[in-house]
């Protein structure tokens, strides 16, 4: 009998396609492939507490729908955004509604954008950073799975602005969206985050304590709004390329007798020179404070270098103008007359600005000298230390042109070899050019180390480790320049009352899978719950289905005998 029934059943599949298509359907909903999760490297926004006061992105982990940047809801919504099209006042509402996370869309050269966009950005990018928010802010690199993202989250986004609400109610149905993820645990604080610096000298010709010593100082490490996209290229990698090139310089001088001027040299790359340049403010407290050591106390001028990588003008910015006659001054004069004479198109001037101690974040580095009465100045072809460029994630490698790099490292260098070797710039109508022919500068020295460095991210964050290869391989090429041992100096912050605090989770991958609205799920469930009400009746009235089947499927014998 069931045998029987069986037969007529398959017969029915046979000779019936809407009854196929009864049961297909499901089956083929249940095999189809889902679409695959599209993941990327994200970069998280800054987080850091300094001075007791916290600052960026407080919160790490997403799992929101997400939304174009114009949606009208944004709470516990993620949204995606190309770089044009986020403003201060959108950004400002995202936090006030308590979005979910947003995601921001960068192209792979920042510089491609056109001026406007450049603009908009370096006065959005500090705006972002003075306030904390719990709100997950990322970055990522744009390409071609992205923005195909972006073009059907902005084409499911248009159901929010629909007519009625059944338009809306059918574009979210039919319509497709994503999810993004970021799973893992959550940001937390680096413990005992150290900050490294690298020190190295050059001893003049006598008595090495007894000799006057002057000081180079550049800091290495970067800032922008996400740290892992900080390559800082002209600031500060040209400062640390323009140091490296003097110390190469100074050394062959001082291996040839003839030539060992009686003057120290001392160089520093400090860490923190972000963060109020934590890594040279320890490093003179404990160089003045040590019993053991006089390097500071032998100083009798300092200059540090922070952006000198572009421009027609360069500045020696000063915390206090330097009396007639002291080394300070000699050496303005001495980088005065240098530039006049063998570049004058270039504008040299002095800039004084007091040091305003109720800022959380010092000027320039030279004022950490002065605070400490040590006479100090620092050379940057910026008028200002509030340039929007010194703390961007735009500042990279298209920012500094190498050629404009090596004059100032030679206007930097020949005002220091008349220093120390007293010629006087009265003493000839026309001086003479000490580093020139085999000493003169080295533009591919200068080049390749300032591809390397926008070519690696140096956020303080992530510079704690003294085998991180950047550091590696400064203190390596410091080591092949200098007579004496380089030295790697690290400092941690105060357990009770620390000046810093820095937070790992900097970069995630991030996950988008593609999904359908939740309203989507009510009308399958409704469906479902359609499908199995059927055959639920045509289980329980099996016969009675039969009869209907047989009645509208099963062919006559007049039919099949035709």
């Amino acid at each position: 009998m069931w045998v029987e029934e069986f037969g007529e059943v398959l017969d029915m599949f046979k000779g019936s396609w809407p009854l196929t298509w009864l049961f297909l359907v499901p089956v083929l909903i249940m095999i189809s492939p889902v679409h695959a999760a599209h993941e990327f490297s994200a970069y998280r926004m800054q987080q850091f507490d300094l001075h007791g006061t916290q600052f960026g992105c407080r919160n790490a982990l997403v799992n929101m729908e997400a939304r174009p940047i114009h949606t009208p809801v944004l709470t516990r919504r993620c949204i995606i955004t190309r770089l044009a099209d986020l403003t201060s006042v959108r950004y400002r509402e995202m936090m006030e509604q308590s979005a979910g996370g947003l995601l921001v869309l960068l192209p792979k050269d920042l510089s491609s954008l056109p001026q406007d966009v450049l603009k908009h950005w370096l006065e959005l990018e500090p705006q972002m950073m003075e306030q904390e928010t719990t709100m997950p802010v990322y970055f990522a690199h744009e390409d071609e799975e992205l923005l195909d993202i972006l073009e059907e989250v902005n084409r499911a986004g248009s159901s929010d602005q629909a007519g009625t609400a059944v338009e809306a109610l059918l574009s979210a149905v039919y319509g497709n969206g994503f999810q993004m993820v970021v799973s893992g645990p959550q940001a937390k604080a680096i413990k005992d985050a150290p900050i490294i610096s690298l020190q190295g000298k050059l001893t003049g010709k006598g008595v090495e304590d007894q000799l006057p010593t002057i000081a180079i100082v550049a800091h290495y490490d970067t800032f922008g709004i996400a740290p892992y996209l900080s390559f800082g290229a002209d600031s500060n990698g040209s400062g640390v390329a323009a140091l490296l090139e003097l110390s190469r310089l100074l050394s062959k001088l001082y291996t040839n007798s003839r030539t060992h001027a009686k003057y120290n040299f001392l160089f520093l790359l400090s860490g923190g020179g972000k963060y109020s340049y934590q890594g040279t403010k320890r490093w003179i407290e404990d160089s003045l404070e040590s019993t053991e050591s006089t390097l500071l106390s032998d100083v009798s001028f300092v200059l540090c270098l922070d952006s000198i990588g572009a421009s027609d003008n360069l500045f020696l910015h000063v915390s206090k103008p330097p009396k007639e006659g002291s080394i300070s001054h000699q050496i303005y004069q001495e980088m005065e007359t240098v530039s006049k004479s063998l570049y004058p198109d270039v504008d040299f001037s002095m800039i004084h600005k007091k040091i305003n101690l109720a800022d959380d974040l010092l000027a320039w580095e030279h004022e950490r000298f002065s605070m400490r009465r040590l006479p100090a100045a620092s050379v940057s072809h910026l008028k200002t230390h509030k340039d929007e460029y010194r703390t961007s994630i735009l500042d990279d490698r298209s920012r500094v042109d190498v050629d404009v790099l090596a004059r100032n490292v030679k206007i930097i260098a020949e005002a220091l070899g008349r220093h120390i070797y007293g010629i006087s710039k009265n003493s000839l109508d026309k001086q003479p050019e000490i580093f020139v022919d085999g000493m003169g500068i080295n533009r591919d020295f200068l080049a390749s180390w300032v591809d390397y460095l926008s070519s690696n991210p140096r956020p303080a964050q992530l510079m704690v480790s003294k085998d991180q290869p950047v550091l590696s391989t400064l203190e390596q090429t410091l080591s092949k320049h200098l007579m004496k041992e380089v030295k790697m100096i690290s400092i941690k912050a105060d357990k009770r009352e620390p000046e810093y605090i820095f937070y790992d989770g900097l970069k995630f991958t991030m996950y988008a899978y593609s999904v359908k609205p939740a309203v989507f799920d009510l009308f399958l469930a409704a469906g479902i719950a359609g499908y199995l009400g059927i055959i639920y009746l045509a289980v329980m009235h099996f016969s009675t289905f039969m009869a209907i089947v047989k009645r509208y499927s099963v062919s006559s014998p007049k039919h099949k005998e035709s």
